[in-house]
C-alpha cells in the first residue's frame, strides 16, 4: 500500500512502507538461468538485463535451487575458482532462505537483517519462483543510520548491550523527528528496531534453557502487534505451542514458562517495560497451547462482556516475532472465521470502541480534563490515537481482513465501506498528526510520568487547528461505526 505523501522517504521508493505486501514491491522481472547454462552465458545474461543477480531455477518445476551474484562471480573468478565455460550453477549459492510473497517488507527487513542476507528469494504459494529482493529495494542510503543501528543490535551479544541499544533507538527517533520524519516512518521503523531487540533477546536467553522439541512461537500483541509503538512502550506478549492434549499442555507450559519469565525481564532492562496488567508470556496465562488460545478467545467472543471485550481489544492485534510462524497463522485465520458476520460480537466491540470519544466540547474547542499534576492535558494516546484503533479494528474483523495495522486495516476496509480515497487520506493523516504529538511530547520529556498527556495551550496556533481537525476525523470515523452497527 501506498506510504502517505506528507513521509518523506524511509525506504528507497515512496510507496514502500513496512506493512507493504512484498507482492507489491515495484520490482523488476527477475533474471532466471537454467543451472546448466553455461557461466559465461548467464553472466552477460545478468549483466544486458542491467540486473545484478539471477535465480536459478528448476526448469520443470519453476522451483528456485540458488542464487548467483555478480559480486560473487567477479570475487570467484579473481580467486581462480570458476569455470566460466561450465555452468552457472557451479557459481550459485543454495539453500538460501526464501519468503511467501505475501509477507511484509517488515518482515523482510527483519530477516535479512538478522540474517545478514543481501538478496531474499520469493516465492508463491506453491513454492515457485515469485522474484527476488535486495536490501536496496527496502531500504536507501538515507536510512543508513537506521541500518547501522540495525548491526549494532545484531552484534550485541549481551542484555547489557542491547541495553545501550535500546536508548540509541531513542536518540536515533529522535534525531530523525527533528530533521523532520514523518510519524508513519519513524514508528514503523521504531518497531522494527525493537523487533530486532526481542529477537536477539530471545536468541540470547533461548541457551540458557532446554526448551521441549515442539512447535512453539513467541507473539506480540497491541501496539507491538499493530507495529505502532513509540518510544513509551511496555509489553504484551505471549507464547502458543503445539500439544496433544491438555495433560500435555501443562507439562509444556511448566516447561517454557522459566524461559519465558527470564525473556520479560530481560526485555525490561532493555527498556521494553513489563506491564503492569501481567500480559506476558510469563504468566501462565498467556502461555497456551495452541487449542488453548482457540479456548480462550472463543469464549471472549461468545460472552463478550465488559473484561472480554478489554482483552479483545488487545489480543486481537497480534503477530508472530519468533518460531514457528504456522501456529500463529492457524490461530489469526481461527479467529477471523470466528469472528466474521458474527453480528452480536461485533456490536459489543462497537459499544466498546465508543465509550471514549475524541477530547472536543460541542463549541469545536478541546475538552481537556487531567489531574493535579497534569491539569489542562489531553491524553494524545486513550482519546486520539485509540478512537482510530478500536473503531477500525471492528471494521477489519468484520471484513476478514488479515492485517493488524490500523491504517493497512483501513486501506482494507475502504472498498467495502464505499469510503473515498480522500477520505481515507484524511483519516491517514490525522492519525499520524496525533502519533507526531505523541513522538515529540515523549522526546520532550515534559510529562515523563505521562508521556501521552499534551497541554494544547503550548501548541502553535495552526497545529492547535490541525490537532482539532484531526480529533473531528476521529468523531467522523466513530460516526460512521455507530451507524453501521448500532442502527
Amino acid at each position: 500500500m501506498p506510504a502517505s505523501s506528507t513521509d518523506p522517504l524511509l525506504f528507497g521508493v515512496a510507496s514502500v512502507n513496512l506493512n507493504t505486501t512484498l507482492r507489491n514491491l515495484p520490482l523488476p522481472p527477475p533474471v532466471v538461468v537454467d543451472p546448466a547454462m553455461p557461466a559465461r552465458d548467464a553472466l552477460r545474461l545478468i549483466d544486458a538485463r542491467g540486473g545484478e543477480v539471477a535465480v536459478g531455477v528448476d526448469t520443470a518445476t519453476s522451483v528456485p535451487l540458488g542464487i548467483v551474484t555478480l559480486r560473487d562471480a567477479v570475487r570467484s573468478i579473481i580467486d581462480e575458482d570458476s569455470d566460466l565455460a561450465g555452468p552457472i550453477a557451479g557459481l550459485m549459492t543454495g539453500g538460501l532462505a526464501s519468503l511467501s510473497v505475501e509477507a511484509t517488507v517488515h518482515h523482510a527487513t527483519v530477516l535479512m537483517l538478522r540474517r545478514g542476507m543481501r538478496h531474499l528469494i520469493l516465492t508463491g504459494a506453491d513454492g515457485r519462483l515469485f522474484n527476488v529482493v535486495s536490501q536496496g529495494d527496502l531500504y536507501g542510503l538515507h536510512a543508513a543510520d537506521s541500518a547501522s543501528l540495525a548491526n549494532a543490535i545484531l552484534a550485541s551479544r549481551s542484555i547489557a548491550e542491547l541495553a545501550a541499544r535500546t536508548l540509541a533507538v531513542r536518540h536515533f527517533a529522535a534525531r530523525r523527528l527533528a530533521e523532520g520524519s514523518g510519524a508513519a516512518a519513524l514508528c514503523e521503523w521504531v518497531s522494527a528496531l525493537n523487533d530486532l531487540i526481542a529477537l536477539q533477546v530471545i536468541d540470547l536467553v533461548e541457551g540458557e534453557f532446554d526448551l521441549p522439541y515442539v512447535p512453539w512461537c513467541w507473539v506480540v500483541f497491541g501496539s507491538e502487534g499493530r507495529l505502532e509503538q513509540t518510544l513509551v512502550t511496555d509489553q504484551d506478549n505471549g507464547i502458543v505451542f503445539a500439544a496433544a492434549s491438555a495433560v500435555e499442555a501443562e507439562e509444556l507450559r511448566q516447561r517454557f514458562l522459566p524461559f519465558a519469565g527470564a525473556v520479560n525481564a530481560a526485555l525490561d532492562e532493555c527498556g521494553i517495560q513489563l506491564c503492569k496488567g501481567q500480559i506476558m508470556a510469563g504468566n501462565p496465562a498467556w502461555c497456551l497451547s495452541l487449542d488453548e488460545w482457540k479456548r480462550c478467545f472463543g469464549s471472549w467472543i461468545a460472552v463478550p462482556e465488559p473484561k472480554a471485550l478489554l482483552n479483545a481489544s488487545i489480543f486481537f492485534d497480534f503477530r508472530p516475532l519468533y518460531g514457528r510462524e504456522e501456529l500463529v497463522t492457524e490461530l489469526q485465520r481461527w479467529l477471523l472465521q470466528r469472528i466474521k458476520g458474527n453480528m452480536a460480537f461485533l456490536r459489543a466491540m462497537t459499544v466498546n470502541a465508543l465509550m471514549q470519544g475524541p477530547p472536543l466540547s460541542w463549541w469545536r474547542d478541546f475538552h481537556v480534563g487531567g489531574d493535579k499534576n497534569h491539569p489542562h492535558t489531553l491524553d494524545l494516546k486513550g482519546q486520539g490515537i485509540r478512537v482510530f484503533v478500536d473503531a477500525i479494528r471492528v471494521f477489519a474483523l468484520a471484513q476478514g481482513i488479515e492485517q493488524t495495522n490500523t491504517i493497512e486495516r483501513l486501506r482494507g476496509a475502504r472498498q467495502v465501506l464505499g469510503m473515498p480515497a480522500e477520505e481515507v487520506a484524511a483519516m491517514t493523516a490525522a492519525f499520524y498528526q496525533i502519533q507526531r504529538l505523541r513522538l515529540q511530547n515523549q522526546v520532550s520529556g515534559e510529562y515523563p510520568a505521562a508521556a501521552n498527556r499534551l497541554n494544547p495551550d503550548r501548541l502553535h496556533r495552526l497545529d492547535r487547528q490541525i490537532l482539532k481537525e484531526a480529533f473531528r476525523q476521529a468523531r467522523t470515523l466513530q460516526q460512521r461505526l455507530r451507524l453501521d452497527y448500532l442502527n
